[in-house]
Parts: C-alpha cells; sequence; structure tokens
C-alpha cells in the first residue's frame, strides 16, 4: 500500500507529529484526492487545543481542503479524476433523519467533520464523502482553500443576521472570516465597522485597507448605531459588549463553534427585541450560494503560506495572533 506524510495529533495539547501513514483508499461514495493546499482554521486550534470534545484519535486535522482528485469510488458519477474540488468541515450527514430531511443537515446528530471525527488535509492525501465535496473552478489553491470554512461560515453568519439588509453592520474578531467576509459586504453597499482586541494597530489597518469604514477595540462605541454584529472571536465577553451596539430588533450572530462562557449582562441589553444566535457548521447550499458568489464580488483573500511540516508554527501564529489574512498550509 502506498505511502503519504501526514501530521496528525495523539492528544489533546501536544504537538502534531509528521508521520508516514497509509495512503487511504476511496471506499464506495467517497473520492481520493491529492491534498493541493489546506487552510489552518481557529477551528482546528480548537481540536488541537482541547477545547472540542472526542475528536478522533490519531487525526489528521484540517477541513479548508483544495484538492485534486486522484480516484473514484463505486458509484461516484459527478466528480472523475483530474477535477479540483473544495472539502468542507461537515463531511458526512445521514440523509434521514428530521433535520435532514427539512433541508437542515449542518443540524444531523450523526454528522461527521472534516478534520474532527473524520481524517482531514494536514496530509498529502484524503478521501471525502462525494456528496460533500463542491467543484471549484479557482486555479489558485492556496487563495482559494480559506473559502472552504471561513468563507463559507463567515457567510452563513452573515445570512443569518439578516444578510444584506443591514446597512450598519459591525464585526468582532478581524480574522480570517473577517477578512473575507468584509469584502462581500462592502460589495452589497454595507457600511462595516471592525472591532479587534485593543491595540491591535495591525488587524485595524487591515480592515480599513479592506474597505471598513472604521476600526477600533473591542469595548468602543462606533460612529453610528449597528444593524447587526458577527462575532468571529471566541471571547464570550464579546456577547454583551455586541448587544451594547447593535439597535434595536438587531441580532448579535456568533459564528465560532467554541466560545468562552458568556457573563452575566443586564436584561436592558436584550430588550427591545434584539436577539442572540449562533451558527453550526454549514449545509450544502451555502456552499453552492458563497462559492458561486465570491468571484463576482470578487473575493481575494491574504494568505500565509507554510510548508506541511511546520503546521505546529502556523496554528501557533494563529493561536498568538500574528496573522492578518489565513494560513495556509502546502504539502
Amino acid at each position: 500500500m502506498s505511502q503519504m506524510r501526514a501530521m496528525r495529533l495523539h492528544g489533546p495539547g501536544q504537538p502534531l507529529q509528521l508521520e508516514w501513514v497509509s495512503r487511504p483508499e476511496p471506499e464506495a461514495g467517497q473520492v481520493q484526492y491529492r491534498v493541493l493546499a489546506c487552510g489552518v482554521c481557529r477551528t482546528d486550534l480548537h481540536v488541537v487545543d482541547g477545547e472540542l470534545p472526542s475528536p478522533r484519535l490519531p487525526l489528521v486535522p484540517g477541513h479548508e481542503i483544495v484538492g485534486e482528485i486522484t480516484a473514484v469510488g463505486q458509484g461516484v458519477n459527478h466528480l472523475a479524476p483530474g477535477m479540483r474540488i473544495g472539502v468542507p468541515w461537515l463531511g458526512w450527514t445521514c440523509g434521514e433523519c428530521e433535520a435532514c430531511l427539512a433541508g437542515r443537515e449542518n443540524l444531523c446528530t450523526q454528522a461527521r467533520f472534516t478534520g474532527y471525527t473524520l481524517d482531514g488535509g494536514y496530509a498529502e492525501y484524503g478521501v471525502a464523502d462525494a456528496r460533500y465535496c463542491f467543484p471549484l473552478m479557482a486555479e489558485d489553491a492556496q487563495a482559494a482553500a480559506p473559502l472552504l470554512c471561513a468563507g463559507l461560515i463567515g457567510y452563513r453568519t452573515w445570512r443569518l443576521a439578516g444578510g444584506e439588509e443591514n446597512r450598519h453592520l459591525g464585526i468582532y474578531g478581524f480574522g480570517a472570516a473577517a477578512h473575507i467576509l468584509v469584502q462581500l459586504a462592502v460589495a452589497r453597499g454595507q457600511r462595516v465597522y471592525a472591532f479587534t482586541r485593543p491595540g491591535d494597530d495591525a488587524a485595524q489597518a487591515f480592515a480599513l485597507r479592506l474597505g471598513a469604514v472604521w476600526a477600533g477595540d473591542a469595548d468602543q462605541t462606533p460612529p453610528e448605531p449597528l444593524d447587526a454584529a458577527l462575532l468571529f472571536a471566541p471571547v464570550g465577553e464579546l456577547v454583551p459588549l455586541a448587544l451594547a451596539q447593535v439597535r434595536p430588533g438587531g441580532a448579535v450572530v456568533s459564528g465560532g463553534i467554541h466560545m468562552s462562557d458568556i457573563p452575566a449582562f443586564p436584561y436592558r441589553l436584550l430588550w427591545q427585541e434584539r436577539s442572540v444566535k449562533s451558527v453550526a457548521n454549514l449545509t450544502r447550499q451555502d456552499g453552492e450560494e458563497f462559492l458561486a458568489l465570491a468571484p463576482t464580488v470578487p473575493i481575494r483573500t491574504e494568505t500565509h503560506a507554510y510548508p506541511l511540516a511546520q503546521a505546529n508554527q502556523a496554528l501557533a501564529d494563529l493561536r498568538e495572533g500574528r496573522l492578518t489574512g489565513a494560513a495556509v498550509l502546502i504539502p
């Protein structure tokens, strides 16, 4: 059996290990792909740091995967070797439960997730359920990789907050998702207000360069009340801060899969029909809509490439806030 290199996690909080492992072969309904690029997402940090429970171990992380199909399993007819695909976080659903049948497959209780309960893209090759692979036309694999989660989850967060109905949009945490989403929002005529950790002048300048009309610290007040606030930093203290800036009837939507505890706050912040929502995973419809929309904006990602063997360094740079834009592994 052919071998490949992969970065694997053997226990929460441990560094990833570069290892030679057997190249996975596609089963029925799956495709095998060669990894061209894999984005490094904050959810990967939550998995590696043990903040998400019960990952598959040993595990190959990574769920912002751009690959080229090298083989297909039995029953796969809509994809073929040589095609370029994107492989996202949601990797498998049962297709039969109430959530799946209602078009809410992101809430399937039996769902499996790429780079968490399924091996992901911190490797030279991988396999994926063909139902959850998005055909890609993008020529630049490195630039496309962040679209597969930062882009998709950002899009779902924006849509659940009301999409382009909001004129004044706040974004808390200006990382990979925010730097993609601000381009979509500005193209739709929205005024974006960027909130960063206090004193992060680089992130604030980055936000302004991408079209935000204002950038400041997370505890500051923007020049206009917000119609909606999107949270991409996993910090529970941001929820009451954002509620305080949202007009009556507005929404605060958290796009993260993990967040520190939300502190107690006075009811007056929630009153007047304000709402707090969370985003869970994505649906294939989200992927199809966003990946068709991205080239029309057009969305340009800012990325920083790392060789596969430097995955731990990429994770550390993300953890410590040393990045603007997105980190991408190139096997």
